[in-house]
């Protein structure tokens, strides 16, 4: 008897935030390598990027990447405390003092949602967060309140056990600055979320596949989800941090080296990603 292979979804984040970001995506989408995409409704890019994701068919979930940290608000409410979004550090300093704006963030979450919504006339089945913004205190809470009135089955990015190999201190930081809180909140809550988090790394290694084939190792017999954040140049040369990563995990994600190591390790891509 054949053992049955474990369960793995991998999404996609940032799309949206450039063209090639989000060209590099669809077309992984479409040549079914991904079982998720997690969009940023923030940008100038959206509503142009967001008619790609029409004809990656109707298996592909579509989330909401909810973003605090790159870009301009669309809410009025939150572009008056910010008219530019944090960095980061910042952010999560203020979260943990307690002293986020959190009646103009929770304007942004709904201002973020509604332009997922009037892209793609659809709600979204997977919520989350560009940088995993989503757990911060202040904003989980935001978060949770938000997503009681909808429809059961939306699933939401769980950042509390993130498995390695290796990045230990940033898998650390994920998970204490608020990912195990949001984990037991999203237990005692009955939401549906990922049990364990794959895929992070410095952007820096070279060698995307060799930890591609750990992380696989890694993946839990009751599942996984793996972000990555591939990506093509943009026409318009629009600055990116991490471009070269991008292409670097788009050419693996799109090769044929993908799909058998996924053999190889006995996993197999999950049409349920969030849950």
């Amino acid at each position: 008897m054949t053992a049955q292979r474990r369960v793995l979804g991998v999404c996609a984040d940032d799309f949206g935030l450039t063209q090639g970001i989000s060209k590099g995506i669809a077309e992984l989408a479409a040549g079914g390598r991904l079982s998720a995409v997690s969009c940023i409704t923030n940008s100038a890019h959206w509503r142009g990027c967001a008619r790609w994701l029409a004809d990656c068919g109707e298996g592909l979930a579509l989330g909401l990447h909810f973003n605090l940290t790159e870009g301009q608000p669309l809410s009025h409410e939150l572009a008056r405390v910010w008219p530019h979004f944090p960095g980061l550090p910042r952010l999560i300093v203020a979260a943990h003092l307690g002293r986020l704006p959190c009646a103009a963030i929770a304007a942004e979450w709904r201002a973020q949602y509604r332009a997922f919504e009037d892209a793609l006339q659809r709600a979204p089945g997977v919520i989350d967060g560009h940088q995993h913004v989503h757990h911060l205190p202040g904003v989980r809470q935001t978060l949770l309140a938000f997503i009681e009135p909808l429809p059961a089955g939306v699933a939401v990015r769980n950042t509390g056990c993130v498995l390695g190999p290796g990045f230990r201190l940033k898998r650390w930081l994920i998970e204490a600055t608020g990912g195990r809180r949001l984990r037991r909140d999203l237990a005692l809550r009955g939401v549906p979320h990922n049990p364990a988090l794959l895929g992070i790394y410095d952007f820096e290694q070279p060698d995307y596949r060799g930890l591609m084939q750990g992380w696989l190792r890694e993946v839990p017999n009751e599942g996984a989800l793996l972000i990555c954040h591939p990506g093509a140049p943009s026409p318009g040369g629009e600055p990116d941090a991490i471009d070269k990563t991008r292409q670097r995990e788009a050419a693996y994600l799109g090769s044929e080296a993908f799909p058998q190591d996924l053999r190889d390790a006995g996993v197999r891509l999950s049409s349920a990603p969030g849950r």
